[in-house]
């Protein structure tokens, strides 16, 4: 009897800066994995979008995706998520022509919807507010943590200054439905302006990447991926209190497009693999360091060395607010790892699973890919 088939694996990568790293070294070692994915199977490797972190370098994911796709074959290459609202929709349509052009059949296109709040006293976008008498609960096997009051009442300076500094205004993500609209038209030949003017984006025309929309939450972004009939990323390693809901949200909304019959979805996991689950543990270390510059508001720190991470402690605030991406950060030996993303596939019903994995040594991060790359039989 012929074996199902193995459901694909990809790779989104932050190009995280370790301490004692330069920015341009871990962009080097983003290269080096692209192409050691590749090798092992990978079907897609997406690139992140971050601004003003001194511990991660992929805040041009546009430029690195030229990059990655040069330095490899056949592997697709894209972005996770291009952050609509810091961009004008022809310049999107024309960096990823480019791109399209030069490496047909393997440009992906993921919008995401981040943006600055309407007023202060609005959470941003992707902002979980504070849990209401919510606990953890298990389905199906999976965690789904109680949400964390990420930034707390008030946003942070640099994340204010992060959306001057880009030209965001509140309220921008209203457009967020036109956004998507009018950069699929550039590429389609659809767009046209309020005036009813055609306009030819070159080299975009006709060099149409795959679409995907991403979101963490049951909100406009599920919505909208299902109206449009696009695939959709689904956001477990980031917001896991939200994955279920969301996907259940694009589902609810979906209708077939020339692009999409069925629903169609990818899911994010945090995960680190090692030999065996000592050694994988002790990799582990600083993760919840690091994940507290982010949620904290500033800003990833360079990742830490698993002994220097000995010393940085959090205290007991620190370490609520981190409590769920730490819970759910997949952490073990080939075998263990693979179980836990086979319980977080069946949960979801996801088609793929989309794998991030940080660690201090670039060739620890680069193992950890090809061990569960083998253990999955990619």
């Amino acid at each position: 009897m012929p074996k199902p088939p193995v459901t694909p694996l990809s790779v989104l990568d932050l190009s995280p800066v370790s301490a004692g790293q330069t920015p341009g070294e871990a962009l080097r070692s983003t290269l080096d994995l692209a192409a050691a994915a590749e090798a092992s199977g990978y079907s897609r490797y997406w690139l992140a979008e971050h601004h003003l972190n001194t511990g991660v370098a992929g805040s041009a994911p546009h430029i690195l995706a030229g990059l990655v796709a040069s330095a490899t074959k056949t592997i697709r290459v894209g972005t996770a998520a291009t952050l609509l609202g810091n961009y004008r929709p022809l310049q999107i349509a024309e960096s990823i022509g480019t791109l399209a052009a030069v490496f047909p059949d393997r440009l992906d296109l993921g919008f995401g919807r981040s943006g600055p709040p309407k007023s202060p006293s609005e959470p941003a976008p992707g902002v979980v507010p504070a849990a209401e008498a919510v606990s953890d609960r298990v389905v199906d096997g999976l965690l789904i943590p109680s949400p964390r009051p990420i930034f707390g009442a008030v946003l942070p300076r640099k994340f204010r200054l992060q959306g001057e500094l880009l030209g965001r205004f509140p309220g921008d993500t209203d457009n967020f439905e036109n956004d998507v609209q009018d950069i699929i038209g550039f590429f389609t030949g659809h767009y046209r302006t309020k005036h009813g003017e055609e306009v030819t984006a070159t080299p975009a025309l006709g060099q149409a990447p795959q679409f995907w929309v991403h979101g963490s939450t049951a909100g406009p972004s599920a919505r909208l991926a299902g109206k449009l009939g696009l695939p959709f990323g689904a956001n477990y390693h980031v917001a896991p209190a939200g994955v279920l809901d969301s996907i259940a949200e694009y589902r609810a909304h979906f209708e077939p497009s020339a692009i999409l019959q069925e629903p169609y979805v990818i899911v994010s996991a945090d995960v680190l693999v090692a030999p065996d689950e000592h050694q994988a543990q002790r990799l582990a270390r600083g993760y919840a360091q690091w994940v507290y510059g982010i949620r904290s508001g500033q800003g990833a720190i360079p990742y830490p060395s698993p002994e220097d991470a000995l010393e940085l402690h959090l205290d007991a605030e620190a370490q609520d607010l981190v409590k769920d991406r730490v819970d759910t950060r997949l952490v073990g030996d080939p075998h263990q790892v693979s179980d836990k993303l086979r319980t977080l596939q069946r949960a979801t019903g996801a088609q793929e699973l989309l794998i991030t994995t940080i660690a201090h040594h670039p060739a620890d991060r680069q193992n950890s890919y090809q061990l569960l790359a083998e253990a999955w039989g990619l």
